[in-house]
């Protein structure tokens, strides 16, 4: 097998929306140096490093273009998306092995339907150096593991934010996830932004790691087990999400816009 790429935008039905993610499928593994070297060349939010463990089994491992993560949302979509849409090579559940366990992906009709752990956030005190780094009133603030998460008044204060990101780096060891209520009209339950400028990104366009935090608490907060998000960063995507004790499924079409060949 050629070590080939792939650049697949995730959470998205359209090319050039959602979330990029390079695939870089394999015949076996590689040094971490040269795959993180690779995440840095490819300069998008993740680069996700794929080979057979063995005929039902794929190692899957997610470099930011500076730092390895432990779960990423979308690069495991584009993942599933390559191996069934793209070149067939599953026809059944596809299953990786990876930094957060076994994760199960299953295709559903266009989309893929993906099998996350699920996070409570538990709340913390809410201090003015949040408002300060992201520029406006929060009204909750919670942590999930390395993840703050910041409650704001209404989508419209979500989509205009422009944070300090200096400032956001202080704020925790992964990310800040802003949220708040979707409007009464809309067809979305929340809406969310993600910023990481800690790992190398100032914002992910479509988080999907996020959502495994985000789609508990919006379901306690609104009475329901099934969801739908949009998350409105300047390429935006939409990730639906079923609520399923300690686990989340997170639902999301995919779009090949690369294929190329790795020579070095």
């Amino acid at each position: 097998m050629k070590t080939s790429l792939f650049i697949i935008d995730a959470f998205t039905d359209r090319a050039f929306s959602g979330n990029p993610a390079a695939v870089c499928l394999m015949d076996s593994n590689k040094d971490d140096a040269w795959m993180q070297s690779v995440a840095a060349e490819m300069n998008l939010s993740e680069t996700a490093f794929l080979y057979p463990l063995d005929a039902d089994l794929w190692s899957l491992r997610w470099f930011t273009p500076s730092v390895e993560v432990n779960l990423c949302g979308h690069a495991t979509l584009a993942a599933a998306h390559l191996l069934r849409h793209e070149l067939a090579l599953a026809k059944g559940p596809m299953k990786f092995f990876t930094r957060s366990g076994i994760l199960t992906a299953t295709a559903v009709d266009a989309a893929i339907c993906l099998d996350f752990p699920g996070f409570i956030a538990e709340p913390v005190e809410l201090s003015a150096d949040f408002d300060a780094a992201i520029g406006a009133q929060t009204t909750a603030a919670l942590r999930a593991g390395d993840d703050l998460i910041l409650v704001l008044p209404d989508a419209h204060t979500v989509a205009s934010l422009n944070p300090d990101l200096s400032l956001v780096r202080g704020l925790t060891e992964r990310g800040v996830a802003v949220t708040a209520a979707a409007p009464a009209d809309s067809r979305w339950d929340f809406v969310s932004r993600f910023f990481a400028p800690v790992v190398g990104i100032a914002e992910d366009p479509v988080t999907g790691s996020a959502h495994c935090s985000l789609g508990p608490y919006w379901g306690k907060m609104l009475g329901k087990t099934q969801l739908t998000a949009y998350q409105a960063s300047a390429r935006g995507g939409e990730i639906g999400m079923e609520l399923m004790g300690d686990r989340v499924r997170l639902l999301g079409q995919a779009k090949t816009v690369l294929k190329g060949e790795l020579y070095a």
